[in-house]
C-alpha cells in the first residue's frame, strides 16, 4: 500500500510525541487521528502484551459529550440496551443503532453524573449522528467533542503499574467501572476496562498539558515491569472475538447479527430510535452472525477487503478479519456466516488472495 501523506486533516494526539520516541513503525487512520499499529513486529507486540504491560495511545477513542437536564433520555435514544439501572459511576458497552436497527457504533457509555455522559466511540462520525437527533427532537443538551485522550494501560501486570502511579487504591476499581483518581492536582476518569483480553485500565485525560507528564509517569514507574508503548493488536484481538467496527461490522448489520444480542434490552430500552426495527429482529432471530473461524494452511496475507466463504458451491458468508496465530498455530478469523452453514465444525471454502483454502467454523473464540 502506498504511504498516507500527513496533514492537518489527518490529526496528531498529544501523544505523538512519546509515540514516535518509542519507535512506532506504522499507522492506520482512526475517526481522522493517527493510531499507532505496530511498534516491534505484530507477533512481538502480541507476546509483549501477553507477558508484560503496554502503555497504548488511544486518543482515537473520542468522546462524544452529552450534558444537559436531557442528556439520559439522548442516551437511551442513541441504544438498545436498557441505561435505567445504570449509576454514575459506570461503563456501559452500547451497541448505537439507527432507525432500521443497523449498527452505527460500538462504544462504551461511561455516566459521569444524571446530566452528563461520555460515549468513547469506535471509528465512525457518530457525533453528527447525535447532534442531529438533539436538534431533530429539540432536546435540552449539549452534544460535542470534549479534549479528552484515553490513554490505555493494557496487560498482566498492568495494575501493578497503575497502582504505583496513581496509587493502591486504583487497584480497586471493578470491571468497567471508574472512579476519579489524582495527577498533579488533576482529578481523573480511570476505568477499569481497554480493547484488549489481557486486563488493564483507561485513563481519560481531561487536556494535553498532563499527557507526556502520565506518559512519562508510567514508564519511569514501570521499567522493572517491562514496560512498552504499545496498541491494539490483530492477534490478539481476533483470538479474543473483539469485533471492530468496520471491520467486522458495519451499520448494514444488526447488534444480533454482530453476537450482541446480549446488549439488547429491546422490550424495555424504551425510546430507542431503532427499537421497533430490532422487535422484529429479536422475534425472528438473525438468518447470519459472527462466527469464530480457522483458516488452514500458512500464515494469510493481510485482510484488507473481506474474503468470500462458499459452502455447496454458493456463497454463505465472508471472512472480515484474519491472522496468523503463534500461540494456537492457526489462522484466526472472524466472519459472518449464514444459519445454514455457522454450526461449529462446518467446513466452508474461504477465498483468500493466494487462493482457496478450507475455512472450519469454531465454537467460539480462542481466548
Amino acid at each position: 500500500m502506498a504511504l498516507i501523506s500527513p496533514s492537518r486533516r489527518l490529526r496528531r494526539t498529544h501523544f505523538s510525541e512519546g509515540v514516535e520516541a518509542a519507535g512506532v513503525k506504522s499507522y492506520t487512520v482512526y475517526n481522522h487521528m493517527l493510531l499507532a499499529t505496530v511498534f516491534e513486529s505484530v507477533e512481538a507486540d502480541y507476546h509483549h502484551l501477553k507477558n508484560h504491560v503496554q502503555v497504548w495511545d488511544v486518543s482515537v477513542e473520542r468522546q462524544v459529550e452529552l450534558r444537559g437536564p436531557d442528556a439520559a433520555r439522548l442516551m437511551q435514544m442513541l441504544t438498545p440496551r436498557d441505561l435505567r439501572s445504570m449509576l454514575p459511576g459506570r461503563c456501559f458497552y452500547v451497541p448505537i443503532v439507527d432507525e432500521t436497527g443497523g449498527m452505527l457504533n460500538d462504544p462504551v457509555a461511561v455516566k459521569l453524573a444524571e446530566d452528563r455522559w461520555w460515549i468513547s466511540i469506535a471509528d465512525s462520525d457518530l457525533l453528527f449522528w447525535v447532534k442531529g437527533i438533539a436538534n431533530g427532537y429539540r432536546l435540552d443538551v449539549l452534544v460535542d467533542e470534549p479534549d479528552v485522550s484515553p490513554l490505555a494501560v493494557q496487560g498482566p501486570k498492568a495494575e501493578e503499574l497503575m497502582a504505583r502511579v496513581f496509587g493502591e487504591s486504583v487497584r480497586e476499581v471493578r470491571f468497567f467501572r471508574f472512579g476519579l483518581f489524582e495527577f498533579q492536582g488533576r482529578d481523573l476518569v480511570i476505568a477499569r476496562s481497554g480493547y484488549s483480553k489481557q486486563g488493564g485500565y483507561e485513563i481519560y485525560v481531561p487536556s494535553g498539558d498532563l499527557a507526556m507528564p502520565i506518559w512519562n509517569a508510567l514508564f519511569a514507574a514501570g521499567e522493572d515491569l517491562n514496560v512498552r508503548a504499545g496498541c491494539p493488536n490483530a492477534i490478539e484481538r481476533i483470538e479474543g472475538g473483539l469485533l471492530s467496527y468496520g471491520n467486522d461490522m458495519t451499520d448494514d448489520n444488526t447488534p444480533h447479527e454482530c453476537g450482541l444480542g446480549r446488549f439488547c434490552d429491546t422490550q424495555t430500552a424504551i425510546g430507542c430510535i431503532g427499537r421497533d426495527a430490532l422487535l422484529r429482529v429479536a422475534k425472528e432471530g438473525p438468518v447470519q452472525q459472527v462466527q469464530a473461524i480457522a483458516i488452514d494452511g500458512d500464515a494469510v496475507p493481510p485482510c484488507d477487503r473481506v474474503w468470500p466463504l462458499f459452502g455447496g458451491g454458493r456463497r454463505v458468508g465472508q471472512i472480515t478479519s484474519a491472522i496468523w496465530s503463534p500461540d494456537f498455530s492457526t489462522n484466526v478469523a472472524i466472519g459472518m456466516v449464514r444459519m445454514t452453514h455457522w454450526d461449529s465444525g462446518t467446513k466452508l471454502e474461504c477465498e483468500t488472495p493466494d487462493g482457496m483454502r478450507v475455512a472450519t467454523v469454531q465454537p467460539g473464540f480462542w481466548a
